[in-house]
């Protein structure tokens, strides 16, 4: 039939470099404890969606509270003692106008003082940390995304750091690929892929966004990331980070005289072509270049062969040379 043959003819091969890796969220945040305590109102759970600065939890405030007290009442006693120290000041210094003391006294109530107004600053210090740290026990979402993970539990004590929420924004989801060294020279910012993710059925564009200037240690290999359309976006996003998904990312282009991969025989110490000339079948030796795709398709550069010369495809199998051909006619349209 003739759609068993293929014309040999210039191409545009697009050669790609195979990839692979698992999505991720560019933009991800774990929401961790700053003060110790009790956790309390802890409502969200995963899949839930959380907007930038919303409390999503809280710490139990009572410590941090009584702190505050503490520091309160520390910073009234430094107050007091400004205003003995206020009064001594002013009392030796008309006496040491008056000539009844040396001015050494005065130095020394001056030195009080300032010594006082000090306390009394270190003091009001303290009252601003006691209140950040009450500011501290509410837990509030950087980002706005949904839930990835919950790590605690109400009612736990957490400790400083400890994780609790781990929040991802779907909007914006990036491949990690892991390029081997002599790869990533080629990969530039802007080349284009077609991936094959687990679960979606169509192909799904990327583009290279970013690559990591520094190589992994130990692997030696070095990290692109390439940015992923999420069409659907917004309440129910397609993708999902963690998925797997593999491709082809196209480095260059060049053109050629090129065959179907599969048509490309190498049954014989050689590779070799099956010809029709002349209604004949006819094997012709030939040397295989670069590879590519074009529409698709695998495409090899091929050598020795005249433009336009007719080949038959690799699904026929293999034919005695000398063998005729004739073509089918077209099955009739119903």
């Amino acid at each position: 039939a003739q759609s068993d043959v293929v014309q040999a003819k210039m191409r545009e091969l697009a050669q790609g470099l195979a990839i692979s890796g698992a999505l991720k969220a560019a933009n991800s945040a774990y929401i961790k404890a700053r003060v110790p305590g009790e956790l309390q109102d802890l409502t969200v759970r995963e899949g839930d969606w959380v907007k930038a600065g919303q409390v999503v939890a809280k710490v139990d405030p009572t410590e941090s509270i009584w702190r505050i007290k503490q520091a309160q009442e520390q910073a009234d006693a430094a107050r007091s003692q400004i205003d003995i120290a206020q009064r001594q000041f002013d009392n030796n210094r008309s006496l040491v106008d008056q000539g009844f003391i040396s001015k050494t006294a005065l130095d020394t109530s001056s030195s009080q003082l300032l010594g006082a107004q000090a306390t009394h600053k270190a003091a009001l210090a303290a009252v601003e940390m006691a209140k950040k740290s009450l500011d501290d026990s509410v837990l509030r979402s950087p980002i706005s995304g949904q839930v990835a993970q919950r790590l605690s539990q109400p009612g736990e004590r957490v400790a400083v750091d400890a994780r609790v929420l781990e929040v991802v924004d779907l909007s914006r989801i990036e491949l990690e690929a892991s390029l081997s060294a002599s790869d990533s020279v080629n990969v530039k910012v802007g080349q284009t892929a077609a991936l094959q993710i687990e679960g979606v059925a169509q192909p799904v564009a990327a583009t290279v966004v970013r690559i990591n200037p520094s190589a992994q240690a130990g692997s030696r290999s070095v990290l692109a990331y390439l940015a992923i359309n999420n069409a659907a976006g917004g309440a129910a996003p397609t993708l999902r980070q963690g998925l797997f998904a593999q491709g082809t990312l196209g480095t260059a282009r060049q053109k050629a005289l090129t065959l179907p991969l599969s048509a490309v025989r190498t049954d014989k110490p050689t590779p070799y072509v099956q010809l029709v000339e002349n209604g004949r079948v006819v094997h012709r030796p030939v040397e295989t270049g670069v590879r590519g795709e074009s529409d698709g398709e695998p495409m090899v550069a091929v050598a020795a062969l005249p433009d336009g010369a007719t080949v038959i495809r690799g699904t026929v199998g293999t034919l005695r040379e000398g063998t005729t051909v004739k073509y089918t006619a077209a099955a009739a349209v119903a």
